[in-house]
């Protein structure tokens, strides 16, 4: 069973695919390749929650930048098309509690159909 990575606060653009890239703290030992099981949330699960499982994606890149290094484009395939690279940054910065210098990891993916594994 593939690794679950947690789409809390992008639940929605996951769902309509708008979301291709992610960022998170950590995750470093992501390859490209790697199959993975996109959640609505996976930790922190109150008593009687269950896993929402979102759908499969397969890891097309990862790689460690600042975050200070998003632009406007990459914002976009965070699912947030109306947002500029300083928005985006800004809430992330609140949401995560870092520094916008802070060393982070990009993800790429793609999502799979059903049946779709190799």
């Amino acid at each position: 069973m593939p690794r679950n990575i947690s789409f809390s606060l992008t639940t929605e653009q996951f769902k309509n695919k708008s979301k291709t890239v992610t960022r998170r703290i950590g995750w470093l030992f992501l390859k490209p390749g790697d199959l993975v099981m996109g959640c609505k949330k996976c930790m922190g699960l109150k008593p009687g929650e269950k896993l929402e499982r979102l759908g499969l994606i397969r890891i097309k890149s990862v790689r460690r930048e600042p975050l200070s290094a998003i632009t406007d484009d990459d914002v976009t395939l965070e699912g947030y098309p109306d947002k500029t690279a300083k928005d985006f940054m800004c809430m992330f910065v609140i949401k995560m509690k870092i520094s916008p210098k802070q060393m982070i990891t990009r993800i790429e993916y793609e999502y799979l159909q059903s049946g779709e594994i190799e």
